[in-house]
């Protein structure tokens, strides 16, 4: 994997049913990063049966921009969920 000094590592909690892994995503670049209240937070509009919206979490307005939330919980799949919990300890 190639690195920049724009590289960066997320780190998040997900959750799945009684399992909760926390782990590091490299990501290639970071552009922002804002504090988003629960209540700032609105369901994602409908986009048609074409786009699956199975991992928006929701929509939140920033500085006049939307943001699209994505669900990591769901973003990250069962197995992976599987294998993070199997290789902790």
């Amino acid at each position: 994997m190639e690195t920049s000094r724009n590289t960066c590592i997320i780190v998040m909690q997900v959750q799945r049913g009684e399992t909760s892994v926390v782990l590091g995503v490299i990501v290639d670049k970071v552009s922002e990063v804002v504090e988003i209240g629960e209540d700032d937070i609105e369901p994602a509009p409908s986009f048609g049966t074409k786009v699956d919206t199975h991992f928006i979490l929701g929509m939140a307005k920033t500085k006049d921009v939307v943001k699209i939330l994505l669900d990591m919980d769901k973003v990250v799949s069962e197995e992976e969920m599987t294998s993070l919990a199997r290789t902790e300890g």
